[in-house]
């Protein structure tokens, strides 16, 4: 990266073409936003995520502890969401921290409780 051009910030995704101006999807595409849909679609990792997005970053412990689950469950979440890039990690004596390395895991999120938000209030 040139060094007169800003650090992406955390809080947005790299500038893409608009949806309606790309190609159609290809069949590797939609797999692998099935794959990345079905990872985000798991209430323990939804919410493990917006703990992240308002802590900043947290260790398993900490996560155990706001979640009420055991930390092996919490570091097995974790995992999946490291494997996919979601979350990285850095290590601070004994406890590892995580926190969200993808923006645009953070506008999915946001988008996608908007989405659930307006749809309740347009059904009743």
């Amino acid at each position: 990266m040139n060094s007169r051009e800003p650090e992406p910030s955390l809080n947005a995704c790299l500038p893409k073409p608009p949806l309606g101006e790309r190609e159609l999807l290809t069949a590797m595409q939609a797999g692998e936003l099935v794959a990345l849909f079905k990872t985000l679609a798991n209430d323990t990792r939804l919410r493990m995520l917006h703990a992240l997005v308002r802590a900043g970053e947290m260790c398993v412990s900490e996560m155990s502890d706001l979640l009420a689950m055991k930390p092996q469950a919490i570091s097995n979440q974790l995992t999946r969401l490291a494997d996919r890039g979601i979350v990285g990690s850095r290590r601070n004596g004994n406890n590892i921290y995580y926190r969200i390395v993808d923006p645009c895991v953070i506008e999915i999120l946001d988008h996608g409780l908007c989405l659930s938000e307006e749809a309740k209030a347009r059904s009743k």
